[in-house]
């Protein structure tokens, strides 16, 4: 069998949760440790998949509305994860080309792999950094490069919080990364939850406890809606990702089906 190649620094030794996500969307970017930790992970929770599809046309849904009806032309997506198809700058350079985009991840091989992917990309950089450390992110040189502060940005954090146990204090660091934008900012967030079946969401949390280098915490709605703290929810609010404004052609999708909840707030 032929070696699987590993880029320099890359640890392969532990299941990463950004190599996993990407074998739940069929990529390539994954290693053997981090599909046996995805397969034990689907045994227990097998609608993981459809979760992770419904999360993806999200986030293009999302960027979609930001660019073309909230004039949003710079973002920050914080846990990016390994490109795949409709990355953020696609969408939105589809719509507006000027958009700017930075990608925030703590992932040495995403920040290879990402590197390659925008090195002829104008308007897009990668910044390896933890979301743990908000201020690292918002006075990063080559996020105050292209980003703006002084005027309306987007904030994604996309399948991402739901890895913070509320010992680390996710929700004071949305707020803190917030507080740095301008009125008219707007804060995408998708999170896991263990509304649909609260016992399937635990043991699917143990499994992922058991096998991958970071913890799985689900949250029920009002603790997902605390994130939004001081901003305005759009219409339809806080719902799941596959009910937020879907696509007339999109078939309708159960709650365990969707598996996350999704929304987008306005900065007053």
């Amino acid at each position: 069998m032929t070696a699987e190649w590993v880029p320099t620094g890359v640890d392969t030794s532990v299941p990463s949760p950004a190599r996993i996500y990407d074998y739940f969307l069929g990529g390539k970017d994954n290693y053997a440790v981090d599909r046996t930790a995805a397969e034990a992970f689907l045994r227990a929770a097998p609608q993981t998949l459809s979760a992770c599809r419904h999360n993806r046309a999200f986030l293009s849904r999302a960027v979609t509305h930001l660019v073309q009806n909230a004039g949003i032309d710079q973002f920050i997506d914080i846990g990016t994860g390994l490109p795949t198809q409709q990355n953020v700058h696609e969408v939105a350079q589809q719509h507006n080309p000027d958009a700017r985009v930075v990608y925030i991840d703590n992932d040495p091989i995403v920040a290879v792999h990402a590197r390659a992917l925008l090195a002829r990309t104008n308007g897009v950089a990668l910044v390896q950094a933890d979301l743990h450390e908000p201020e690292g992110i918002l006075t990063h040189p080559d996020v105050t490069a292209l980003i703006d502060f002084d005027r309306p940005v987007a904030v994604l954090l996309l399948a991402v919080l739901h890895f913070f146990p509320d010992a680390d204090d996710p929700h004071g660091i949305v707020a803190r990364l917030m507080s740095a934008t301008a009125p008219g900012s707007h804060l995408v967030i998708s999170h896991g939850t263990s509304d649909p079946d609260p016992d399937v969401a635990r043991e699917a949390e143990q499994v992922y406890d058991r096998h991958a280098a970071a913890s799985l915490h689900t949250r029920t709605a009002a603790e997902v809606a605390r994130f939004f703290t001081g901003t305005d929810l759009l219409d339809p609010g806080l719902v799941y990702t596959a009910d937020w404004r879907p696509s007339p052609d999109a078939p309708p999708a159960s709650p365990s089906e969707a598996g996350m909840y999704g929304a987008i707030a306005r900065k007053p």
